[in-house]
């Protein structure tokens, strides 16, 4: 992957497509971009894109108002053909017609959407997008994230342990779950919630920390 196809979907620069541009590649409001957006609500230098282990990766440059994809704030992100990038008030897919065919053609019957072609559906997408506000989850319950490729065996370790602890800690709440006569209502005690409660706050630290490593944590 030397180069990549990104088109604005939404913002002042609507309409504008930016084909094969060769990797990495930043945006912002600043000249020196590979993109630059016109819109006051972009950094200077707001996101960048590179390849790293085969992998797209988008990095939210530090920016002041965040960068969201599809419709979930992030630091750092693998993008897949079709993803939606929000950064100010632009709205920027990824991929080509081709590209996105290719992908959404495996599950957007799934999805139920009835679309002709790749920017018909991009269109109906984003609009679903702005409606549900778990559609990042629907993407990856159709498409599920990959483990990590050439890692140390100390960075695999690690890996093994945080999904081991995550797993050890769902599967007590799971077990302590009490389920009605009936089979149709399922219960968890107020000390579980707040422990399932707990766990979720877990991973967002972790989610923070791997965004940005230079942080100290404070747990």
């Amino acid at each position: 992957m030397t180069s990549i196809t990104l088109r604005v979907l939404e913002g002042a620069d609507k309409g504008q497509v930016f084909s094969d541009i060769t990797l990495p590649v930043t945006l912002g409001r600043e000249e020196g971009n590979s993109i630059q957006l016109n819109d006051e609500r972009v950094s200077r230098y707001h996101a960048k894109i590179q390849v790293d282990h085969q992998e797209l990766v988008l990095t939210d440059l530090e920016s002041t108002n965040g960068t969201k994809v599809n419709g979930e704030d992030t630091q750092l992100r693998i993008l897949r053909h079709g993803d939606m990038i929000t950064i100010g008030r632009s709205t920027i897919l990824y991929g080509s017609r081709n590209e996105i065919d290719a992908r959404w053609n495996k599950f957007k019957t799934d999805f139920r959407v009835d679309a002709k072609d790749s920017s018909e559906l991009a269109h109906v997408m984003s609009r679903k997008m702005a409606e549900d506000s778990h559609y990042q989850l629907s993407l990856l319950e159709k498409d599920p994230p990959h483990l990590p490729q050439r890692l140390t065996p100390g960075q695999a370790a690690q890996m093994a342990e945080v999904l081991e602890y995550i797993h050890l800690r769902i599967r007590k709440m799971v077990r302590r779950i009490e389920v009605s006569k009936n089979g149709k209502v399922v219960q968890l005690n107020f000390n579980e919630w707040q422990h399932l409660l707990d766990l979720q706050a877990r991973i967002s630290e972790y989610l923070r920390e791997t965004g940005h490593p230079n942080e100290t944590s404070g747990s």
